[in-house]
């Protein structure tokens, strides 16, 4: 577990397929500390421990979904929150505790449905401690490694229609730190250095000129 910013750390990496990299990250909010994603190395649990372990765990997608869930609530107490549409998945390997599907305020962040990548995407519009504005995207939208955004789509897993409208509802955000699940290359944290809105145009842009699957 690595600090990355005031109130932010984040899990070592994950390679669930060759190329694919993912982390957690730990917010430590105004209502206790939220992990966002999913981790399962042991080794991070620990580490959680020692940050004070974990009141709130957010999924953005079921793909996140595992058995490290239930050990994460074992040991933690914590909540499980995840989309509405796909709590019956999570709740195959552990009881889910919040379920949403709306935008709305909870635990001192925006919780924002995204359906796309997969039904029950979304993203989480988080303050920091600094006065800046966090946006986890999931598999939404992600950074490549060299540098262009792309959506998270995947023939046959994915909606295009829906995850193109997303995209045009995400570009009207205005964040500062845009950190996806999965990712290519060293990082999933990007300090934007341009509009988001421009960001999720070249995403938006790359995913209709795709070849319809």
């Amino acid at each position: 577990m690595r600090k990355i910013r005031q109130d932010l750390w984040e899990t070592e990496a994950e390679h669930p397929a060759p190329g694919l990299n993912t982390r957690a990250y730990l917010w430590s909010g105004p209502d206790g500390n939220v992990l966002f994603y999913n981790t399962s190395l042991p080794a991070e649990h620990d580490a959680l421990a020692e940050l004070g372990g974990v009141d709130h765990q957010y999924l953005s997608h079921q793909d996140e979904i595992g058995p490290s869930l239930r050990a994460i609530k074992e040991r933690f107490g914590s909540a499980l929150h995840i989309s509405a549409t796909e709590a019956p998945l999570a709740g195959k390997t552990c009881a889910v505790d919040g379920t949403f599907d709306r935008q709305q305020s909870e635990h001192g962040f925006e919780v924002i449905p995204t359906p796309g990548h997969t039904p029950g995407s979304a993203c989480f519009l988080v303050p920091s401690a600094d006065g800046k504005t966090y946006l986890f995207t999931g598999d939404t939208i992600v950074r490549a490694a060299e540098g262009n955004w792309f959506a998270g789509y995947l023939p046959g897993h994915s909606d295009r229609d829906s995850l193109a409208a997303t995209l045009r509802q995400l570009s009207a955000l205005t964040p500062d730190v845009v950190i996806s699940s999965a990712f290519a290359g060293e990082t999933g944290v990007t300090e934007l250095d341009r509009p988001w809105a421009d960001c999720a145009q070249e995403a938006l842009d790359e995913l209709l000129s795709a070849a319809p699957n």
